[in-house]
Protein backbone atom coordinates (compact mmCIF):
# COMPACT_ATOMS: atom_id res chain seq x y z
CA UNK A 1 0.00 0.00 0.00
CA UNK A 2 1.62 3.23 -1.41
CA UNK A 3 1.49 6.82 0.25
CA UNK A 4 -0.61 8.89 -1.84
CA UNK A 5 -1.26 12.66 -1.74
CA UNK A 6 -4.83 13.46 -0.98
CA UNK A 7 -6.67 14.46 -4.10
CA UNK A 8 -10.13 15.39 -2.49
CA UNK A 9 -10.12 16.29 1.29
CA UNK A 10 -7.47 15.85 4.19
CA UNK A 11 -7.75 13.88 7.17
CA UNK A 12 -10.74 15.41 9.20
CA UNK A 13 -9.31 14.23 12.07
CA UNK A 14 -5.66 16.01 12.15
CA UNK A 15 -5.74 17.56 8.51
CA UNK A 16 -2.68 15.32 7.20
CA UNK A 17 -3.36 15.36 3.50
CA UNK A 18 -1.31 11.91 2.68
CA UNK A 19 -2.83 8.56 3.04
CA UNK A 20 -2.95 4.92 2.69
CA UNK A 21 -4.90 2.90 -0.14
CA UNK A 22 -6.72 0.23 2.30
CA UNK A 23 -8.81 -1.07 -0.50
CA UNK A 24 -11.63 -0.60 -3.10
CA UNK A 25 -15.13 -1.62 -1.85
CA UNK A 26 -19.03 -1.43 -2.97
CA UNK A 27 -22.33 -1.39 -1.51
CA UNK A 28 -22.32 -5.16 -0.50
CA UNK A 29 -24.67 -4.87 1.78
CA UNK A 30 -27.95 -3.30 0.90
CA UNK A 31 -26.79 -2.53 -3.25
CA UNK A 32 -28.15 0.96 -3.02
CA UNK A 33 -25.61 1.62 -5.85
CA UNK A 34 -23.32 0.34 -7.90
CA UNK A 35 -20.28 2.73 -7.43
CA UNK A 36 -16.84 1.70 -6.15
CA UNK A 37 -15.09 3.66 -3.54
CA UNK A 38 -11.78 3.45 -1.36
CA UNK A 39 -10.96 2.98 2.08
CA UNK A 40 -8.69 5.26 3.07
CA UNK A 41 -6.29 5.57 6.05
CA UNK A 42 -4.44 8.31 7.29
CA UNK A 43 -0.62 8.61 6.61
CA UNK A 44 -0.28 10.32 10.29
CA UNK A 45 -3.08 9.73 12.71
CA UNK A 46 -4.33 5.91 10.98
CA UNK A 47 -8.16 7.02 10.85
CA UNK A 48 -9.96 5.10 8.18
CA UNK A 49 -12.38 7.11 5.92
CA UNK A 50 -14.65 6.36 2.92
CA UNK A 51 -13.31 8.55 -0.73
CA UNK A 52 -15.14 9.89 -2.48
CA UNK A 53 -16.66 11.70 0.41
CA UNK A 54 -20.48 11.87 -0.71
CA UNK A 55 -22.40 14.92 -0.42
CA UNK A 56 -25.53 15.12 1.74
CA UNK A 57 -27.76 14.57 -1.06
CA UNK A 58 -26.01 11.37 -2.50
CA UNK A 59 -25.06 10.10 0.89
CA UNK A 60 -29.16 10.37 1.95
CA UNK A 61 -29.90 8.41 -1.33
CA UNK A 62 -27.38 5.11 -0.01
CA UNK A 63 -30.19 5.05 2.55
CA UNK A 64 -32.94 2.42 1.45
CA UNK A 65 -36.76 3.58 2.53
CA UNK A 66 -36.45 0.24 4.60
CA UNK A 67 -33.47 0.43 6.44
CA UNK A 68 -35.67 0.44 10.20
CA UNK A 69 -37.24 -3.02 11.34
CA UNK A 70 -40.60 -2.72 11.42
CA UNK A 71 -42.37 -5.70 13.45
CA UNK A 72 -45.65 -7.54 11.84
CA UNK A 73 -47.44 -10.29 11.97
CA UNK A 74 -45.79 -13.42 10.11
CA UNK A 75 -44.03 -16.12 12.01
CA UNK A 76 -40.51 -14.99 10.98
CA UNK A 77 -41.43 -11.49 12.04
CA UNK A 78 -42.53 -12.93 15.46
CA UNK A 79 -39.11 -14.45 16.24
CA UNK A 80 -37.28 -11.38 14.72
CA UNK A 81 -38.57 -8.95 17.33
CA UNK A 82 -38.22 -11.82 19.91
CA UNK A 83 -34.40 -11.90 18.73
CA UNK A 84 -33.73 -8.64 18.68
CA UNK A 85 -35.62 -7.92 22.34
CA UNK A 86 -32.91 -10.62 23.48
CA UNK A 87 -29.82 -9.66 22.15
CA UNK A 88 -30.25 -5.58 23.13
CA UNK A 89 -30.10 -6.63 26.67
CA UNK A 90 -26.96 -6.07 26.93
CA UNK A 91 -27.27 -2.35 25.83
CA UNK A 92 -30.04 -2.01 28.36
CA UNK A 93 -28.18 -2.97 31.23
CA UNK A 94 -25.35 -0.70 30.27
CA UNK A 95 -27.46 2.34 29.63
CA UNK A 96 -28.95 1.59 33.24
CA UNK A 97 -25.74 1.17 34.85
CA UNK A 98 -24.93 4.13 33.21
CA UNK A 99 -28.22 5.89 34.55
CA UNK A 100 -26.87 4.51 38.05
CA UNK A 101 -23.60 6.25 37.57
CA UNK A 102 -24.99 9.70 36.69
CA UNK A 103 -27.09 9.85 39.58
CA UNK A 104 -29.50 12.43 38.28
CA UNK A 105 -32.92 12.26 37.68
CA UNK A 106 -33.44 13.19 33.87
CA UNK A 107 -34.10 11.95 30.62
CA UNK A 108 -32.32 9.62 28.54
CA UNK A 109 -32.28 10.43 24.64
CA UNK A 110 -31.20 7.61 22.24
CA UNK A 111 -29.72 9.75 19.46
CA UNK A 112 -30.17 7.48 15.81
CA UNK A 113 -33.38 5.23 17.75
CA UNK A 114 -34.22 3.88 13.98
CA UNK A 115 -37.72 2.37 14.48
CA UNK A 116 -38.12 2.83 18.36
CA UNK A 117 -37.30 -0.30 20.16
CA UNK A 118 -34.86 0.41 22.13
CA UNK A 119 -36.46 3.51 23.72
CA UNK A 120 -39.89 0.92 24.12
CA UNK A 121 -37.49 -1.62 25.82
CA UNK A 122 -36.08 0.93 28.02
CA UNK A 123 -39.41 2.21 29.22
CA UNK A 124 -40.98 -0.68 29.95
CA UNK A 125 -38.34 -0.79 32.47
CA UNK A 126 -39.50 2.31 34.10
CA UNK A 127 -36.68 4.45 32.59
CA UNK A 128 -37.79 8.42 31.34
CA UNK A 129 -36.36 7.44 27.62
CA UNK A 130 -37.27 9.23 24.10
CA UNK A 131 -35.87 9.03 20.77
CA UNK A 132 -34.30 11.29 18.20
CA UNK A 133 -33.85 10.44 14.79
CA UNK A 134 -32.81 12.25 11.51
CA UNK A 135 -35.17 10.19 9.53
CA UNK A 136 -39.13 11.27 9.53
CA UNK A 137 -39.98 7.83 8.26
CA UNK A 138 -37.78 6.64 11.31
CA UNK A 139 -39.79 8.63 13.64
CA UNK A 140 -43.16 7.89 12.73
CA UNK A 141 -41.90 4.16 12.36
CA UNK A 142 -40.77 4.96 16.27
CA UNK A 143 -44.08 6.12 17.33
CA UNK A 144 -46.47 3.54 15.43
CA UNK A 145 -44.88 0.35 15.45
CA UNK A 146 -43.36 0.59 19.28
CA UNK A 147 -45.41 3.74 20.33
CA UNK A 148 -42.01 5.45 21.84
CA UNK A 149 -41.99 9.29 22.16
CA UNK A 150 -39.56 10.51 18.88
CA UNK A 151 -38.35 13.57 18.03
CA UNK A 152 -37.70 13.90 14.77
CA UNK A 153 -34.29 16.38 13.70
CA UNK A 154 -30.70 16.92 14.43
CA UNK A 155 -29.27 16.84 17.81
CA UNK A 156 -27.74 19.97 16.76
CA UNK A 157 -31.40 21.47 17.21
CA UNK A 158 -32.82 19.06 19.99
CA UNK A 159 -36.03 20.88 21.43
CA UNK A 160 -34.25 20.24 24.78
CA UNK A 161 -33.57 22.51 27.65
CA UNK A 162 -29.59 22.73 28.11
CA UNK A 163 -28.64 20.22 31.16
CA UNK A 164 -31.91 17.98 31.23
CA UNK A 165 -30.89 14.73 29.61
CA UNK A 166 -28.94 11.79 32.61
CA UNK A 167 -28.05 9.70 29.31
CA UNK A 168 -27.56 10.19 25.90
CA UNK A 169 -26.90 7.40 23.64
CA UNK A 170 -25.43 6.64 20.20
CA UNK A 171 -25.47 3.04 18.99
CA UNK A 172 -23.84 3.61 15.79
CA UNK A 173 -24.10 7.00 14.91
CA UNK A 174 -21.17 8.78 14.54
CA UNK A 175 -19.52 6.77 11.51
CA UNK A 176 -22.38 8.00 9.93
CA UNK A 177 -21.73 11.98 10.61
CA UNK A 178 -19.49 14.26 8.48
CA UNK A 179 -18.45 16.02 11.64
CA UNK A 180 -19.13 13.89 14.99
CA UNK A 181 -17.57 16.89 16.75
CA UNK A 182 -20.59 18.95 16.50
CA UNK A 183 -22.99 16.28 17.66
CA UNK A 184 -20.66 15.49 20.56
CA UNK A 185 -20.57 18.84 21.38
CA UNK A 186 -24.65 18.86 21.66
CA UNK A 187 -24.68 15.91 23.72
CA UNK A 188 -22.40 17.43 26.39
CA UNK A 189 -24.72 20.61 26.76
CA UNK A 190 -27.64 18.69 26.80
CA UNK A 191 -26.30 16.54 29.48
CA UNK A 192 -26.40 16.99 33.48
CA UNK A 193 -23.29 18.22 35.48
CA UNK A 194 -22.77 14.46 36.24
CA UNK A 195 -24.55 13.05 32.98
CA UNK A 196 -23.47 10.28 30.90
CA UNK A 197 -22.72 10.05 27.39
CA UNK A 198 -22.84 6.52 25.85
CA UNK A 199 -21.36 5.51 22.19
CA UNK A 200 -20.45 2.52 20.51
CA UNK A 201 -19.54 2.19 17.15
CA UNK A 202 -17.40 -0.84 14.73
CA UNK A 203 -14.19 -1.01 16.13
CA UNK A 204 -11.67 -0.95 13.11
CA UNK A 205 -8.77 -2.47 15.54
CA UNK A 206 -10.80 -5.54 15.87
CA UNK A 207 -9.90 -9.14 14.00
CA UNK A 208 -12.61 -9.49 11.87
CA UNK A 209 -11.36 -6.49 9.64
CA UNK A 210 -7.88 -8.07 9.98
CA UNK A 211 -9.08 -11.17 8.37
CA UNK A 212 -11.70 -10.04 6.48
CA UNK A 213 -10.41 -6.72 4.76
CA UNK A 214 -13.27 -4.95 2.45
CA UNK A 215 -15.94 -7.94 3.36
CA UNK A 216 -16.50 -7.01 7.18
CA UNK A 217 -19.75 -5.61 7.47
CA UNK A 218 -18.88 -3.35 9.81
CA UNK A 219 -17.36 -1.05 7.31
CA UNK A 220 -20.91 -0.85 5.53
CA UNK A 221 -19.72 0.82 2.19
CA UNK A 222 -20.85 3.48 1.68
CA UNK A 223 -22.65 4.43 4.68
CA UNK A 224 -19.89 4.61 7.09
CA UNK A 225 -18.12 7.66 6.55
CA UNK A 226 -15.72 7.41 8.97
CA UNK A 227 -14.41 3.46 10.60
CA UNK A 228 -13.01 4.42 14.09
CA UNK A 229 -10.64 2.28 16.28
CA UNK A 230 -11.13 2.17 19.97
CA UNK A 231 -8.54 4.93 20.38
CA UNK A 232 -9.73 7.33 17.71
CA UNK A 233 -12.95 7.03 19.19
CA UNK A 234 -11.45 7.69 22.89
CA UNK A 235 -9.23 10.47 21.16
CA UNK A 236 -12.51 11.65 19.96
CA UNK A 237 -13.99 12.12 23.08
CA UNK A 238 -11.24 13.76 25.01
CA UNK A 239 -11.61 16.58 22.18
CA UNK A 240 -14.74 17.04 22.84
CA UNK A 241 -14.79 17.01 26.47
CA UNK A 242 -15.66 13.79 27.71
CA UNK A 243 -13.75 11.30 29.49
CA UNK A 244 -13.76 7.38 29.06
CA UNK A 245 -15.11 5.84 32.48
CA UNK A 246 -15.93 2.02 31.21
CA UNK A 247 -15.58 0.31 27.56
CA UNK A 248 -16.84 -3.16 26.48
CA UNK A 249 -15.71 -4.79 23.77
CA UNK A 250 -18.92 -7.47 22.83
CA UNK A 251 -22.34 -6.65 21.91
CA UNK A 252 -24.40 -9.52 21.85
CA UNK A 253 -26.79 -7.59 19.02
CA UNK A 254 -23.28 -6.71 16.44
CA UNK A 255 -20.67 -8.77 17.11
CA UNK A 256 -21.92 -12.32 15.84
CA UNK A 257 -24.27 -11.24 13.81
CA UNK A 258 -21.59 -8.63 11.79
CA UNK A 259 -19.25 -11.80 11.29
CA UNK A 260 -22.65 -13.73 10.06
CA UNK A 261 -23.05 -10.79 7.60
CA UNK A 262 -19.55 -10.60 6.57
CA UNK A 263 -19.43 -14.31 5.58
CA UNK A 264 -22.90 -14.86 4.12
CA UNK A 265 -24.39 -10.77 3.31
CA UNK A 266 -27.07 -13.12 1.19
CA UNK A 267 -28.65 -14.63 4.40
CA UNK A 268 -28.93 -11.13 6.41
CA UNK A 269 -32.71 -10.64 7.40
CA UNK A 270 -32.66 -6.83 6.61
CA UNK A 271 -30.48 -6.49 3.57
CA UNK A 272 -32.96 -9.48 1.90
CA UNK A 273 -35.77 -7.17 3.19
CA UNK A 274 -33.95 -4.17 2.01
CA UNK A 275 -33.30 -5.64 -1.30
CA UNK A 276 -36.75 -6.92 -1.70
CA UNK A 277 -35.62 -10.85 -2.63
CA UNK A 278 -38.86 -12.83 -3.21
CA UNK A 279 -39.25 -15.53 -0.84
CA UNK A 280 -42.18 -17.49 0.34
CA UNK A 281 -43.26 -17.46 4.22
CA UNK A 282 -41.70 -20.67 4.35
CA UNK A 283 -38.05 -20.28 2.89
CA UNK A 284 -38.17 -16.56 4.71
CA UNK A 285 -38.00 -18.57 7.80
CA UNK A 286 -35.77 -21.17 6.92
CA UNK A 287 -33.44 -19.00 5.54
CA UNK A 288 -34.11 -16.76 8.88
CA UNK A 289 -32.82 -19.92 10.74
CA UNK A 290 -30.00 -20.76 9.08
CA UNK A 291 -28.82 -17.25 9.49
CA UNK A 292 -29.72 -17.88 13.25
CA UNK A 293 -27.67 -20.49 13.02
CA UNK A 294 -24.34 -18.86 11.59
CA UNK A 295 -24.61 -16.74 14.17
CA UNK A 296 -24.46 -18.97 17.17
CA UNK A 297 -21.68 -20.34 15.13
CA UNK A 298 -20.19 -17.16 15.50
CA UNK A 299 -20.10 -16.85 18.90
CA UNK A 300 -17.28 -18.39 20.28
CA UNK A 301 -14.93 -16.17 18.04
CA UNK A 302 -16.30 -12.91 18.73
CA UNK A 303 -16.34 -13.83 22.44
CA UNK A 304 -12.48 -14.56 22.24
CA UNK A 305 -11.95 -11.15 20.57
CA UNK A 306 -13.65 -9.07 22.75
CA UNK A 307 -11.84 -10.82 25.52
CA UNK A 308 -8.73 -9.62 23.45
CA UNK A 309 -9.97 -5.97 23.54
CA UNK A 310 -10.43 -6.48 19.93
CA UNK A 311 -13.84 -6.77 19.51
CA UNK A 312 -15.53 -6.23 16.57
CA UNK A 313 -17.73 -3.44 18.43
CA UNK A 314 -16.58 -0.90 20.96
CA UNK A 315 -19.14 0.34 23.32
CA UNK A 316 -17.61 3.51 25.80
CA UNK A 317 -19.60 5.26 28.85
CA UNK A 318 -18.09 8.74 29.62
CA UNK A 319 -18.79 11.49 31.79
CA UNK A 320 -18.24 15.65 31.16
CA UNK A 321 -14.12 15.89 32.59
CA UNK A 322 -13.57 17.26 35.57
Amino acid sequence: MSTQAAASRPCPACDEPEFRVLFHAGDRLYRTTAEQFRILQCAQCGLIRLDPWPSREKLASYYPEDYWFAPANGAADRLEEAWRRLVISDHVEFVRKALRHAGEDGLVLDVGCGGGLFVRVLRERGIRAIGLDLSPRAAALAWRANGSPTVCGSLKQAPLPPSSCAVVTMFHVLEHLEDPAEYLDAAWRLLAPEGRLVVQTPNAACWQFLLLGENWSGLDVPRHLLNFRDRDLEYLLDCCGFEVTRRKYFSLRDNPAGLATSLAPWLDPMARRVRKVRESPAVRLCKDLLYLGLVVAALPFTLLEAACRAGSTVMLEARKKR
